[in-house]
C-alpha cells in the first residue's frame, strides 16, 4: 500500500479484532464514496438502530455517502414512525428510508435499494450486523482499482442470545450440488503467500453483506429479479460474475459480524423457494451439471424454457467486455 492515513490510528472501541498486519497496512485519502443499503423486515427496531450507529462510528464520514433503510412491508409499527423520527433527528440528510408497499423479498428489496443509491460504490448489508474499525478502506481501494470486483468483508459472527461477537477463521465462499452456500478453505495459493492480508478469491458470496460498482452492478444485470424472496441469488452472482470477465474476492481486513438468527423474517417455506432459485441458477449458467442439481433436491429433470437463456444472452452481448458465447451453450472462452 502506498503511504496514507492508517485507519487503526484512532480506533473506535469494538468488540471486533483485526490482525497486526491489517493494522498496518494504510489508505489513500482519495477514495470513492459508498452507499450503505440495510434491508429489513420486522427486524427489532434496536438492531436496525445498531447496525446505522456501528457503520456511522466506522466508516470515514467523507466516504459514506448516504445510508438506505430498505423496509420490505414491515409488519411492525415501530418500525415506521419511530423509526422515521429516530433517524431524521438523528441523522438528517444521512438517512433515507425506502418502504415497499408490498412484501418483495430481499432479492427485489435490494435491488430497491440500488435504484435509491447515488454514491459510485453501494454496499448490501443485512440489517443486523456491525462493523469493524477500517472496514471501509481495503473495499474501497479494491474497488477503485478494478470496478469489476464483488467485494465482501470477512464475516465473524455475533451470538443472537447473547450479542457476543465471534471471531471467524478467514474463508472463501463456495457451495455444494444443492447450490447451498457455504464457508470452504481458502485456496491454496492464498494459504502460499503467506500473507492473511491478501485478497481471498471466492467462487460464490453468503449473501450477507457484499460492495459492488454501483455502474458495473447496473452493466452485469443486478441480482436476478426473477428469484423470489431469497436463496440462490448470491450463488447466481458468483457464477454470472466469474464467467461475465468480473471477479469475486473476500478481504480479510474488512470485517463485519453478522446475527445468524434462528428464525428467518420471510416466509416459513424458505426450502421452496431456495430449492426453485437454485434450479433458476443451474438452468442458466450451469450446462450439462445442471443435473447434479435437480439430483441434489431429488426431483427429476424439467425441460428448460430458452427464455432464461436468452434473457442473460442478451444482457451479456450488449457489454463489450464480456468474452463468452451462451447462445451456444458454452462457457468463458479461454
Amino acid at each position: 500500500m502506498s503511504a496514507g492515513r492508517n485507519v487503526y490510528a484512532v480506533a473506535v472501541k469494538s468488540g471486533l479484532r483485526v490482525t497486526q498486519r491489517c493494522k498496518q497496512l494504510t489508505y489513500s485519502e482519495d477514495l470513492p464514496q459508498i452507499s450503505v443499503v440495510f434491508i429489513f423486515v420486522n427486524e427489532a427496531l434496536s438492531v436496525i438502530l445498531r447496525s446505522v450507529h456501528s457503520v456511522v462510528n466506522h466508516t470515514p464520514a467523507h466516504m459514506l455517502k448516504e445510508i438506505i433503510l430498505v423496509d420490505d412491508n414491515s409488519d411492525s409499527v415501530e418500525l415506521k414512525f419511530n423509526l422515521d423520527q429516530y433517524v431524521n433527528k438523528r441523522y438528517p440528510g444521512l438517512v433515507k428510508i425506502v418502504r415497499n408497499s408490498k412484501r418483495e423479498g430481499l432479492i427485489r428489496a435490494r435491488i430497491h435499494g440500488w435504484n435509491a443509491a447515488t454514491a459510485p460504490v453501494v454496499g448490501f448489508f443485512d440489517a443486523h450486523v456491525e462493523f469493524n474499525t477500517g472496514w471501509a478502506e481495503p473495499i474501497l481501494t479494491r474497488m477503485k482499482e478494478d470496478h469489476t470486483r464483488i467485494i465482501l468483508p470477512a464475516i465473524d459472527n455475533i451470538k443472537y442470545n447473547t450479542f457476543e461477537v465471534q471471531q471467524y477463521a478467514n474463508a472463501a465462499h463456495g457451495y455444494n450440488w444443492g447450490l447451498w452456500c457455504m464457508y470452504i478453505i481458502p485456496p491454496q495459493e492464498w494459504l502460499d503467500k503467506g500473507d492473511e492480508t491478501a485478497p481471498i478469491r471466492t467462487p460464490a458470496m453468503i449473501g450477507c453483506s457484499f460492495v459492488v460498482d454501483r455502474e458495473y452492478f447496473g452493466e452485469i444485470g443486478l441480482l436476478d429479479p426473477g428469484m423470489e424472496v431469497y436463496g440462490g441469488e448470491n450463488i447466481e452472482l458468483g457464477m454470472r460474475v466469474w464467467q461475465c470477465g468480473g471477479s469475486m474476492e473476500v478481504l480479510p481486513c474488512a470485517r463485519v459480524a453478522h446475527i445468524e438468527r434462528t428464525k428467518k423474517p420471510y416466509n416459513n417455506d424458505i426450502d421452496y423457494y431456495a430449492k426453485r432459485n437454485a434450479l433458476r441458477a443451474a438452468e442458466v449458467w450451469m450446462d450439462e451439471y445442471k443435473s447434479h442439481v435437480y439430483m441434489a433436491w431429488n426431483i427429476p429433470m424439467n425441460t428448460c424454457s430458452p427464455a432464461l437463456r436468452r434473457h442473460w444472452s442478451i444482457e451479456i452481448q450488449n457489454s463489450d467486455f464480456i468474452p463468452l458465447d451462451l447462445h451456444t451453450g458454452g462457457g468463458a472462452k479461454a
